[in-house]
């Protein structure tokens, strides 16, 4: 198994701080949020993507790809809106992220990004599931031409009202029927089902999953809350999930480096 770290929580410092502390600590591979590179993925120079792909490899880590698609950009996106030009913005933004995944050497992207594909007011659930199928749909040969895959996130209750359980975002990846489309887990995400984490897990094979973000319902990282990964650990040996585990949190204190520490340190106890 192979852990990355998620750059955004450490804010505004240079990649080279961040791939330091991140090689420091035993990593492997770095996550990127593109907000953390300019306020929109299309803003980001060939010379910077360049840059930013060598600065990681001098450091002996891998770029594992992009999370937080649709945040912090100045462009109106949505996923499962009926508006036209909404969605062929969404669209092109899409394809715009596919290419500076594999500019920057990157080979997953996560789609998470919960009130850019809120169901709206004035559209029905079949509405905008059909939406999102025609949307993702648009795309996924380019990410099979780049050689990127394409990960859905299911988000809790408490953040969207469109796909909320791992087994509705299954229901998408086989409606969009694409090698390069997959579904993501998320240890926080998951620990809002009914069912136990290590469930949700056993309920899907490895090769549909194609990212792991690990972390707490605290929004801190693993090791540091309530939730126990040593079920979680058996459950994705048993179904033989063995890509990256990337840390994920959403609370940045007391400071970056001593929660990737500790979340390396409880990681290693399950994946030694």
């Amino acid at each position: 198994m192979k852990f990355a770290l998620c750059n955004e929580m450490f804010e505004s410092r240079p990649m080279a701080q961040v791939c330091s502390v991140a090689r420091r600590l035993g990593y492997h591979g770095i996550e990127i949020a593109p907000f953390t590179l300019a306020p929109s993925a299309t803003d980001v120079s060939t010379a910077q993507r360049r840059e930013v792909r060598q600065i990681i490899q001098d450091h002996g880590l891998e770029v594992v790809g992009l999370h937080w698609l649709f945040a912090k950009t100045p462009l109106t996106l949505h996923l499962t809106t009926p508006d036209q030009a909404t969605w062929q913005r969404t669209r092109d933004y899409l394809a715009a992220l596919l290419d500076l995944c594999s500019d920057l050497g990157g080979k997953v992207l996560v789609l998470g990004s919960p009130k850019q594909r809120d169901i709206l007011a004035n559209q029905t659930k079949q509405g905008a599931w059909q939406r999102a199928v025609e949307l993702l749909s648009s795309v996924t040969d380019q990410a099979q031409e780049q050689g990127l895959t394409i990960c859905f996130e299911p988000l809790s209750p408490a953040e969207t009202n469109f796909i909320n359980t791992v087994a509705e975002g299954m229901k998408l990846v086989r409606q969009v029927r694409h090698p390069n489309f997959k579904i993501h887990l998320d240890a926080k995400a998951m620990s809002s089902e009914s069912k136990p984490v290590a469930a949700v897990i056993r309920s899907v094979k490895a090769k549909d999953i194609g990212h792991f973000h690990v972390n707490d319902p605290n929004l801190y990282g693993p090791g540091m809350g309530d939730l126990d990964y040593a079920p979680i650990a058996e459950a994705a040996r048993e179904i033989g999930y063995d890509k990256w585990l990337s840390v994920e949190v959403f609370k940045y204190d007391p400071d970056p480096e001593t929660i990737a520490q500790k979340s390396i340190d409880y990681l290693r106890r399950f994946w030694p």
